[in-house]
């Protein structure tokens, strides 16, 4: 480190006071190397006597002798100050104790030359150092201790006190250092061995040699010793065991490896190249069959190995290295030959079925299945399995040594599965296993086991009326599973009665396909429905067989016109009728009604007005089929008015019939009967109160009347006769006239029930201010109908007899 510049001050000034009085001519000063640059080194103008002021006048200047100019002079203060630093070791190379640096200080005008000396000081600023960094040895395991090894010193640039000092090794406990030094007071250093070196524990040693100087504070530098410890043979080659032992399989490729033998040689170079070779004590059979490599210590196959022959061999073998004066181990290698799986098992089948029924017994016998292996222990062990044993209905039981019996262990089933691939498989218990398989194939024959099946178990068919006989209605095809004649069908009609006709008179299946045919014509208003039975039987032996029921429902055309009831006349004549001018507007004027015999909307009546003298007097309910008066008459109007009514059904094409209804208006309310006129007399009152408890009144009494009717009709209704029919698939029994369509009329008009009900009706509509007009009926006797304007599932049909009105009797009742 640099001095500080009070230091250097101090320094300069007693140098300069020790020599003023002995030189005067030659002023010294001394200063540490390395001092800072502007560093103030003495002041000249005082130590040479010089005015400040002349050194500028007179133009100092400093000129250094042989060397750069590291100082200065400041003219204005007449110091002499570090212009650059100054290292030592640069100026002065020799290892000298003394360094000076010689300048001349130049005055002018006069010229004047002082002489001046700057001794340089070594400071420590430099480490010791090695030229090598890295120091190698080569040092035989074989050396004695106490061998002495001459290392490379290390330098030290400074000198005196800072040179080196002394060297320092690190720990060793085989090596040690001896410092000597040399009559110019350097440091050298020895290596010294101190015990017995063995390459096989330590190949190589690594030490470290340091050089520290004597300064304040110390230097050090540091060196690499690598001590590479040469080998002599004094080990011999070593086996990982004594004994070797290895398993070799009998038919041993020629050329396999069997093993390798790798013994180990500490030494190192030729004294670790081994050679392998066999003792004298291996036989020549051994060496026969299996080679030797010298070099790797591979242990081929070199012949045939047969474990009948020999089972076990014993080899004897040497390992030597190559050295001055060769070492050797020596190892046992025991090779036991192992028996290979090299015989397949054997399978036999005996006894063998091809076809069994399907109804076999559960344990029924197929084969007798026989195994063996000429292998002995594990590989002559057998085991005997049924491939997809779990879904097949076959297993094997044991019945001797060797021999095992396939039997039936779940029932047949021909129509699940009608053959087998039965695949027995024979495998040993050697390492790898050895197996053996055999397929057969097992037919499975048949047997009625199966009756017919239809797809469903009823079967409703809808055919239109008015076919044609012989149309195709429906197929009617079952199903059988087994086989040939247990799989042929044949159908029949169970044979059934309807009113003495029997069903194969009006319907015909084919037998053998199930086609099944209408024979007749059939009529929705005479029959509604049919309902039997058809057979399918199997040609087995016995044959099985299962039947359906088919229901034929006859749908309705619209075959049948309207008929128009009420107003009744006779055929082709015109309906007359009497009303009073002063009929008020809404009055009832007639009622028509007509019935359909066909159902549903065939049978769905309407009513128009075809032709009309006056269109804005009278009106026509186009459902209930009520013509009223629209307005009051007027003495414009004729007395006379003509309308044709149209009752259509609507069916398509739609069918009709109409009527023609001639209305006379009289002055009074004195109507008259085409035949028998009965007047029945009332006042007429005008009080509104009157009316209205008259009107009460007749309602009361025409709900009565109706009640009455109802009750009547329900009483004499004739009961049709049932005729049963065998259930089949069906809980109930269903009457041949029991089916009628029932239909609910979305239209609330007046119904005509029977004659009694016509009655009601003209009673109705002949009912006027004050008199009551009965008229006979003039329909046949005998002849009555069922007529709704609703539609009905059956047209016209006979009562037992015609009865009198009960309308017409109460009526009677209350004529004076």
């Amino acid at each position: 480190m640099a001095p500080s510049r009070t230091q250097a001050l101090l320094l300069a000034a007693v140098t300069f006071n020790a020599l003023w009085g002995s030189a005067l001519a030659i002023t010294r000063y001394s200063i540490p190397e390395e001092m800072e640059e502007g560093s103030f080194v003495a002041n000249l103008a005082t130590d040479l006597g010089l005015d400040v002021r002349s050194m500028v006048e007179r133009q100092a200047k400093l000129d250094v002798i042989h060397s750069k100019n590291y100082l200065d002079i400041n003219k204005d203060t007449g110091e002499l100050i570090i212009r650059e630093k100054i290292d030592r070791e640069s100026i002065c190379m020799t290892k000298t104790t003394s360094c000076f640096l010689k300048m001349d200080v130049i005055l002018e005008n006069p010229i004047r030359i002082f002489n001046i000396e700057l001794e340089i000081m070594d400071i420590n600023d430099n480490a010791p150092v090695f030229r090598r960094k890295t120091i190698y040895l080569d040092v035989s395991e074989a050396t004695p201790p106490g061998e002495r090894f001459s290392l490379t010193n290390a330098v030290d640039a400074d000198v005196g006190a800072n040179s080196i000092k002394t060297y320092y090794l690190s720990k060793s406990k085989y090596f040690s250092i001896d410092i000597q030094t040399g009559s110019d007071g350097s440091k050298y250093v020895d290596l010294v061995l101190d015990g017995n070196l063995d390459r096989e524990m330590d190949q190589v040693h690594h030490l470290i040699l340091t050089a520290v100087d004597g300064g304040v504070p110390p230097r050090s530098g540091t060196a690499s010793i690598i001590i590479n410890v040469l080998d002599i043979n004094d080990n011999a080659p070593v086996f990982s065991q004594a004994v070797f032992e290895v398993d070799v399989s009998e038919n041993t490729v020629a050329g396999s490896v069997v093993m390798t033998l790798n013994a180990t040689d500490l030494d190192e170079g030729t004294n670790a190249q081994l050679l392998y070779s066999y003792t004298l004590y291996t036989s020549e059979k051994t060496q026969e069959l299996f080679s030797l490599d010298p070099n790797s210590g591979e242990i081929k196959v070199k012949g045939v190995i047969d474990f009948e022959e020999i089972q076990n061999f014993e080899m004897h073998i040497q390992a030597q290295d190559r050295g001055a004066a060769p070492l050797s181990g020596h190892c046992k290698v025991m090779v036991s030959v192992t028996d290979l799986n090299d015989n397949y098992p054997e399978l036999t089948i005996k006894s063998l079925k091809s076809a069994v029924m399907e109804n076999a017994a559960v344990g029924t016998l197929i084969a007798v299945v026989g195994v063996g292996d000429r292998d002995s222990g594990n590989n002559g062990e057998v085991e005997l399995s049924l491939s997809q044993q779990g879904s097949l209905p076959f297993a094997l039981h044991p019945s001797s040594e060797g021999y095992f019996e396939l039997l039936i262990s779940k029932p047949l089933d021909r129509e699940i599965q009608s053959k087998y691939e039965i695949t027995l498989r024979v495998s040993d218990k050697g390492s790898p296993p050895l197996s053996e398989s055999e397929t057969f194939t097992l037919e499975i024959h048949d047997i009625n086991d199966n009756a017919p099946t239809f797809p469903r178990s009823f079967y409703t068919i809808h055919v239109m009326e008015n076919n044609l006989p012989g149309a195709l209605l429906t197929s009617l095809s079952a199903f059988d599973p087994d086989l040939n004649e247990n799989q042929y069908l044949v159908y029949f009609i169970m044979e059934k009665e309807i009113v003495n006709t029997s069903m194969s008179m009006l319907f015909s299946i084919n037998p053998e396909n199930g086609d099944l045919y209408a024979l007749k014509t059939f009529d929705y208003e005479r029959e509604r429905e049919y309902l039997f039975h058809i057979e399918a039987r199997d040609s087995g032996v016995p044959p099985l067989s299962s039947n359906v029921t088919v229901h034929i429902i006859i749908l309705d055309q619209n075959d049948n016109t309207p008929v128009i009831v009420s107003p009744w006349r006779a055929q082709g004549s015109v309906v007359e009728e009497v009303i009073p001018r002063s009929t008020d507007k809404g009055h009832l004027v007639a009622k028509v009604i007509a019935i359909d015999a066909d159902s549903e909307q065939n049978a769905r009546v309407t009513y128009q007005l075809l032709q009309i003298s006056d269109s804005s007097l009278f009106s026509l309910d186009q459902y209930n089929g009520e013509i009223r008066t629209t307005r009051m008459f007027s003495y414009r109007d004729p007395r006379q008015q003509r309308l044709v009514i149209v009752a259509k059904d609507n069916g398509d094409p739609a069918l009709s019939a109409t009527v023609t209804v001639k209305i006379s208006t009289v002055e009074n309310a004195m109507a008259f009967s085409e035949t028998t006129e009965l007047p029945l007399e009332y006042d007429v009152f005008t009080d509104l109160n009157l009316y209205l408890v008259i009107g009460l009144g007749a309602v009361s009494f025409l709900l009565l009347i109706t009640i009455l009717v109802i009750i009547v009709l329900k009483c004499q209704k004739p009961k049709p006769k049932a005729i049963k029919i065998p259930p089949v698939n069906r809980n109930s029994v269903i009457s041949r006239n029991s089916v009628i369509s029932q239909r609910s009329s979305t239209i609330a008009d007046s119904t005509l029930i029977s004659s009694d009900a016509y009655w009601y009706s003209l009673f109705l509509a002949e009912t006027r201010k004050g008199k009551v007009v009965v008229r006979q009926p003039i329909i046949p006797k005998g002849a009555g109908y069922f007529v709704s304007s609703i539609p009905r599932s059956i047209g016209p049909s006979e009562t037992t007899e015609s009865r009198a009105s009960t309308l017409e009797q109460a009526t009677r009742r209350e004529l004076p």
